[in-house]
């Protein structure tokens, strides 16, 4: 794996955790915490291990996937395979300001399902460079299916 691709994959997924973190940052422990939610809500603990964990996927399977492609010689595949992960982490960051800073529980269940969306598709882009990327990646879509879920469950109790 070419170090400069992962280090730029690895700078923008930073770029885009540190955003939702500084969205959430104040909101957790009071507004939050007075949200009514469903049973299967996490822990609150679960969260950061999981994101944590999908963040060095998205970061390490995106830059396999953009070297596969330029090493295949598919240029416009890896800058479209960049653009799309980009266009991804902006809906990821946003999510966490929907939610979090600004309170839109309804805008945000939305934005989840973009995300949800946006996510499958990276996934099916790193799945073209390499099956195995495609693999490694699937947990992405699949764990924000359930965010998708969970947001508009607990916009549904709150209205």
């Amino acid at each position: 794996m070419n170090r400069s691709t992962l280090a730029a994959t690895s700078l923008a997924v930073a770029v885009a955790a540190g955003s939702g973190s500084i969205a959430s940052a104040k909101g957790v422990p009071t507004w939050y915490a007075r949200l009514r939610k469903p049973p299967y809500q996490p822990p609150n603990a679960a969260f950061p291990v999981a994101w944590t964990t999908l963040y060095g996927d998205i970061a390490v399977t995106s830059a396999v996937a953009i070297d596969r492609f330029r090493a295949a010689g598919q240029h416009d595949k890896a800058r479209r395979y960049a653009a799309a992960l980009g266009v991804n982490l902006v809906l990821n960051a946003a999510w966490s300001w929907l939610f979090f800073r600004f309170h839109k529980l309804g805008v945000s269940a939305a934005g989840a399902a973009a995300l949800t969306v946006s996510s499958a598709d990276l996934t099916r882009r790193a799945a073209q460079a390499d099956p195995r990327a495609g693999l490694a990646l699937s947990a992405y879509p699949l764990w924000c299916s359930f965010a998708t879920t969970l947001a508009t469950h607990v916009w549904r109790l709150n209205r």
